[in-house]
């Protein structure tokens, strides 16, 4: 499935541009249907995240929005809602942020499902499974690999991955790794579903802590985690969300969505 195939689904009015990247706007319940009925009708299905860092991240980087232009996107964040909010007149109609989207959408799908996990530390995978198994005992969990791999191990990743044939694959390695990994490597001959999670097997694994219910009901998880790790997360949040904002104000003042691919003096962006 692309995004044209979402429109048509959904309606004219389904998918938002934001900097470039079509993000589809569907309410929690209709998500995890259209997840739930990919898996049955077993259309491979490229499945990521957008919240202002991947955008930020795609607007300097071609190869990344040039990938990303292959995925269904779901919104993430109040990053992108006051982005949708700005250019449209109107928030997307929930956050499906993977953190509590995919855990929700597993302990939903009643038919057992295999589901890969490849990605963050051994010892955090392996956390995280446990976590799964609790949260959805109908389905097997089984971690690939941690995702601390070299070029030379990935031909036995795939391999593996081939072998397993999950129906879904959650892939945990930071932005835009993961998503330019599964552009790479993953096919309808590995998954159905290979779905970029970013940090969602560390929180699942206790590793990385949660913000309390009351600042997540706030849209504030990103102070949060700002507080948590200032070293590692300043640049994207006390520098990347104004910049994020500021860029969607410019897509707005040109009255037509930007393109990454299309801008002049683009160069290489980095993710994490």
């Amino acid at each position: 499935m692309n995004m044209h195939t979402a429109r048509a689904a959904f309606g004219v009015d389904s998918l938002k541009s934001i900097l470039g990247i079509s993000v589809l706007a569907v309410h929690w319940d209709d998500a995890v249907s259209l997840l739930t009925r990919l898996i049955a009708e077993r259309r491979f299905t490229k499945v990521t995240f957008l919240n202002a860092h991947n955008a930020n991240v795609a607007y300097t980087d071609p190869v990344f929005a040039e990938a990303l232009d292959d995925f269904l996107i779901l919104p993430d964040g109040v990053g992108v809602d006051l982005a949708a909010k700005l250019l449209y007149g109107a928030s997307f109609p929930d956050n499906l942020n993977g953190t509590d989207f995919i855990p929700a959408f597993l302990q939903a799908s009643a038919r057992p499902l295999t589901i890969g996990l490849l990605g963050a530390t051994h010892v955090n995978a392996e956390a995280a499974l446990t976590q799964f198994a609790a949260l959805a005992a109908q389905h097997r969990f089984v971690v690939i690999h941690d995702g601390y791999f070299s070029a030379a191990q990935e031909p036995a990743i795939v391999e593996r991955i081939a072998k397993l044939r999950p129906d879904v694959l959650l892939v945990a390695m930071g932005v835009p790794r993961q998503e330019l990994w599964i552009a790479r490597h993953i096919d309808a001959r590995h998954c159905t579903l290979p779905i970029a999670v970013g940090a969602l097997l560390d929180f699942l694994s206790g590793a990385v802590p949660r913000a309390p219910l009351c600042m997540r009901r706030l849209r504030l998880e990103w102070l949060f985690r700002l507080w948590i790790e200032p070293g590692r997360l300043w640049r994207r949040y006390v520098v990347g969300n104004p910049l994020f904002l500021w860029r969607v104000i410019g897509q707005k003042l040109s009255r037509r969505p930007t393109s990454a691919r299309a801008r002049p003096g683009a160069g290489p962006g980095a993710g994490h």
